[in-house]
């Protein structure tokens, strides 16, 4: 029999550990300003593919300011976008009182509206565009970007996240569809998991931990249907209990979302849920006041929740409001397509890609990839870096090409993240590209020697600085 080996050498390639990852609603004060500002985006790109925009947007109490450069043909009415916006949420009460069980918090029918918008600096027009071809666009600023894959769930994301960003998404659909009608928009979610790291690096969620929710609702016992969802005109209905508000949550929100969650074991994340998982819903008690009454937003003060949930790294540019010469974000769309394109061919289990870039410059600067220990077929972290090269270009000319980023499609990724969501088309215009994986299977059975003839072979030093 052999001998087990020493609990030294195992804690060092093989270990358990909690990790955990938080998500917010739509109507969290922070993500109505994302979702403004990628209104504004969108109405620019609708009418010219090739506006310059960088959109901020603020909101406090009763307000909300745009602020930034946009340079466009297009002719907004920028105060239209933002009542929308806002009505679509479900915003449409305010009273100026903190004490008031009416009040969600914002109205759509009464907020002011403030603008601040200026042209893009002729400087860095200059020099990004102005006078280029597509491909030689240069990028609209410096900066590092990352993009993270795991093969842990179907989509290629971390389960953390997945779930707290697929239960704030529920929170919001059960309330909309009026099943739990006395949701109110603004919330909070947090999940952690255990996790088994195996010697390989990949990881496992075993089962789940925590599960935190704090969700904005209307006042129980007392709130009447009709007054809370505007329209409606059924029979007449009375908020349940606090009590009875948290046990419909974790059946109607909770529960449904871990069932439409798939591992890669083929079994529902409800397989990890149970009686030794701990249940936080509304731990405060009570969460009337919410929106921007109750806590002032900014657009981009939630780029963990828009990516990875912590995994992986982040460069710290925010994506929302900026068009696809804004490399924060259409680099960040190409690094997550590069990580979850070597994860599903199985070239590895996790990888983070990283790039970098310089302001006019069309070439990224370098190229990172980490696998974790966890590269298969005999491959590399070079190897699978080499691939790269072969297979994509990330000028920002040619990722605005191959993802399709000058379309107006961004209102929708400003909530529940920017990643691990299902690509689809919609009237001719394709969402979520950057989610669909390439096939680079091929690879596997190429020996690093083999792709290092490959990537002499191509065109690489066309996309890629040396």
């Amino acid at each position: 029999m052999a001998a087990q080996e020493p609990a030294a050498k195992r804690a060092k390639t093989e270990r358990v550990f909690l990790f955990s990852s938080e998500s917010v609603n739509e109507g969290h004060p922070d993500k109505i300003c994302d979702q403004v500002s990628d209104a504004v985006l969108d109405a620019c790109l609708k009418e010219d593919p090739r506006s310059k925009v960088a959109c901020e947007t603020a909101v406090k109490d009763n307000m909300v300011m745009l602020a930034g450069e946009i340079t466009t043909k297009a002719k907004l009415d920028y105060e239209k976008v933002v009542r929308q916006v806002v009505s679509n949420i479900g915003f449409d009460s305010y009273v100026d009182d903190l004490g008031s069980v009416d009040s969600k918090g914002l109205s759509h029918k009464t907020c002011e509206v403030l603008i601040r918008i200026n042209k893009q600096s002729p400087d860095i027009a200059g020099g990004v565009h102005v006078g280029k071809e597509d491909l030689d666009v240069g990028a609209g600023d410096q900066g590092i970007m990352f993009g993270y894959a795991s093969d842990e769930t179907e989509d290629c994301m971390p389960l953390t996240h997945l779930m707290a960003t697929r239960l704030g998404k529920k929170l919001t659909d059960v309330r909309k569809s009026g099943l739990l009608w006395w949701l109110r928009p603004d919330g909070k979610t947090q999940v952690t998991i255990e996790y088994l790291q195996h010697a390989d690096g990949s990881v496992e969620p075993r089962k789940i931990h925590t599960v935190v929710i704090s969700s904005q609702h209307a006042e129980p016992g007392k709130a009447l249907r009709s007054k809370e969802a505007f329209g409606y005109q059924g029979p007449e209905q009375v908020a349940p209990s606090m009590e009875e508000m948290n046990r419909l949550i974790v059946e109607e929100v909770v529960k449904k979302t871990l069932q439409e969650i798939m591992l890669k074991s083929g079994k529902s994340a409800m397989s990890l849920y149970g009686d030794h998982t701990h249940l936080y819903i509304n731990p405060s008690q009570k969460f009337i006041i919410g929106g921007p009454q109750a806590d002032a937003g900014l657009t981009g003060r939630k780029i963990i929740i828009d990516t990875y949930g912590g995994w992986g790294a982040h460069g710290g540019g925010a994506f929302s409001g900026k068009d696809p010469t804004k490399v924060d974000r259409s680099a960040a769309y190409i690094c997550r397509q590069m990580a979850k394109s070597v994860v599903k061919s199985g070239l590895c289990s996790r990888a983070l890609v990283q790039l970098s870039y310089a302001i006019a410059v069309a070439k990224p600067l370098s190229l990172f990839v980490e696998t974790y220990g966890t590269e298969q077929c005999g491959l590399t972290a070079d190897d699978i870096t080499n691939v790269i090269k072969i297979e994509f270009d990330c000028r920002p000319g040619a990722i605005a090409q191959s993802l399709q980023l000058r379309e107006p499609k961004y209102q929708e990724t400003a909530a529940y993240c920017h990643f691990g969501r299902q690509p689809y088309e919609k009237d001719g215009v394709k969402h979520f590209v950057w989610e669909q994986p390439k096939d680079l299977s091929k690879y596997k059975s190429m020996t690093s020697t083999q792709v290092q003839d490959n990537l002499k072979a191509s065109n690489y030093l066309q996309k890629w600085a040396d």
